[in-house]
């Protein structure tokens, strides 16, 4: 037996859609990656080059020094086998060690960096910054998880709760509804006449688009939408955007 056709005007229930936690979940996840590899170069990575560049500040002053000092003296060989001894390096034919094979055979950089205190530090700002996004990401997922978009027969109920009647919905716009996903609706709720706006958006909420179609079906307001780009080809001139009323004329 075929299932019975829905209601025209039952309750659409629009929740947060896999796509939007997906995404979240994505952006959580860069913020924590960038967080924890700026923390781990503040902490680690950069003391590292620090080290290793004065370890190369190092070679090129004391340690040659007693390279060119034994030289000098005629006691090259017995430097050779003291230096042997400390595993460190020792040339070949006479000539002094290098620092780029020193730094080779213990897997150092060729030319470390010097990181000053400054460049350290900026490395922790940075990373708690980034973990400070993520749980911020998380926070607001954990607070939107429960909502959802609402369309009844007369109003629709935005995630905030908020009730808004068609009736006093006086223009919608949808020029990024078929590449974003997003429609604007402008209504007065109060006596006061000030306008408010909400958003309908299908990529956050599935079956966001039945609540837009129902809102369309239901007011007498203004309709702003996208040209056609066969219009802007024919004359001549770049897509625009031109207010429409429901029966798609121009005004």
């Amino acid at each position: 037996m075929a299932p019975a056709p829905a209601k025209l005007h039952a309750p659409i229930v629009c929740r947060i859609t896999p796509w939007y936690f997906k995404r979240r979940a994505m952006m959580a996840s860069i913020f924590a990656f960038f967080g924890a590899y700026f923390l781990y170069d503040g902490s680690i990575g950069y003391p590292k080059q620090v080290e290793m560049a004065k370890k190369k500040e190092w070679f090129h002053g004391e340690f040659l020094a007693t390279f060119d000092e034994a030289r000098k003296k005629g006691t090259l060989n017995q430097w050779i086998a003291e230096q042997k001894a400390k595993e460190l390096p020792t040339g070949a034919d006479s000539e002094p060690p290098k620092w780029v094979t020193y730094a080779a055979a213990n897997g150092w950089p060729e030319d470390p960096k010097p990181y000053t205190e400054q460049e350290i530090a900026e490395q922790f700002y940075f990373g708690y910054s980034c973990l400070a996004a993520a749980l911020t990401v998380g926070f607001i997922v954990l607070r939107r998880k429960d909502t959802v978009l609402r369309g009844e027969l007369d109003h629709f109920v935005t995630p905030k709760g908020l009730k808004v009647l068609f009736a006093d919905i006086f223009r919608v716009d949808k020029r990024k509804w078929d590449r974003q996903g997003l429609a604007y609706v402008w209504f007065k709720n109060d006596n006061s006449g000030r306008s408010k706006k909400a958003v309908i958006d299908d990529l956050m909420y599935d079956g966001a688009g039945k609540v837009l179609e129902r809102i369309l079906s239901c007011f007498d307001g203004e309709l702003i939408e996208k040209i056609s780009d066969l219009e802007a080809q024919t004359t001549h001139e770049a897509p625009t955007e031109t207010p429409r009323d429901k029966a798609g004329t121009s005004p």
